[in-house]
């Protein structure tokens, strides 16, 4: 079984349909259904490009909700609206209960995650069982037309991130972005670029961090994730055998590089059921 733990709705192109004929063609079983609720003031001008999105942002939780209800056996419904809003609570409680809403996802905001409002919503998924998936990044790759208007950057960093983590211990957060995975390395590429390469340097924060905090999850979706495994093939192979109860495949696009790059690496197979699936099923059953 696959599980594709990160995806969206009505982006790059995707409807509905696209999406379970990209699933069937992929071997994928299930898609968790993401919305992106950021502000428009704070995503980039490319997604009027690739999402149908509204006054909710670039995908909204409508966009999900209606493929959702087109074929409920193959999609897990999340919803994360902006922690920031007084009834952002309200509106997330409304949802798992009317439409058993099982993931709070994706949060990209420009914020710090440990926000007092991001606190208090992040401890209310912990005890209503609804992992949350965060993006952190430092915007490091802003391409410089725009010298006034600051980079793209979401959460703070991976130090605001920690502080949020350590605050919920009874929630279970899935990191993800290029100011996530930057850090499986102990050093400074994430200050100029969203993609570092080059052999990961021991003695990484996400490594510490999965060390320390057993409500922390990998989320490997993105090119942030594939290209951080491609750096150092024998580090890889010793992070997912040491973490392999804590990380979770996903896409967030719709292509199959990410497969074919675990299926190359030639780990034992109840290990990669654990990614491709297990542990999927262990946060959301």
């Amino acid at each position: 079984m696959i599980i594709d733990s990160h995806n969206h709705p009505n982006y790059l192109g995707y409807s509905t349909e696209k999406i379970l004929a990209d699933m069937a063609e992929n071997n994928i079983d299930r898609t968790w259904l993401l919305t992106l609720e950021t502000p428009e003031h704070e995503y980039s001008p490319a997604y009027h490009r690739i999402t149908r999105g509204n006054k909710d942002g670039p995908i909204p939780f409508a966009s999900c909700l209606e493929s959702f209800k087109q074929a409920p056996d193959k999609f897990v419904l999340a919803y994360a609206p902006d922690p920031r809003h007084p009834h952002a609570i309200d509106k997330l409680e409304a949802a798992i209960e009317l439409y058993n809403v099982r993931v709070c996802g994706e949060i990209m905001l420009r914020m710090m995650y440990d926000n007092w409002d991001a606190i208090a919503l992040f401890q209310v998924c912990g005890k209503r069982g609804l992992p949350v998936i965060v993006e952190v990044n430092y915007g490091a790759g802003s391409d410089g037309r725009f010298p006034n208007r600051p980079g793209y950057w979401y959460g703070g960093g991976i130090d605001a991130f920690e502080r949020a983590i350590a605050q919920c211990a009874d929630t279970s957060f899935l990191g993800h972005g290029p100011g996530f995975w930057s850090h499986i390395s102990k050093d400074e590429g994430y200050k100029s670029s969203d993609y570092p390469r080059g052999e990961v340097l021991p003695g990484g924060k996400v490594v510490e961090m999965m060390r320390q905090y057993p409500n922390l999850y990998c989320d490997l979706s993105a090119y942030s994730g594939l290209n951080a495994l491609k750096r150092d093939v024998g580090f890889t192979k010793e992070f997912l055998l040491e973490f392999q109860d804590r990380i979770l495949y996903g896409r967030d696009q719709y292509d199959n590089h990410l497969q074919q790059f675990l299926n190359s690496l030639e780990l034992p197979s109840d290990v990669l059921n654990k990614i491709y699936s297990g542990n999927s099923l262990k946060l959301v059953p």
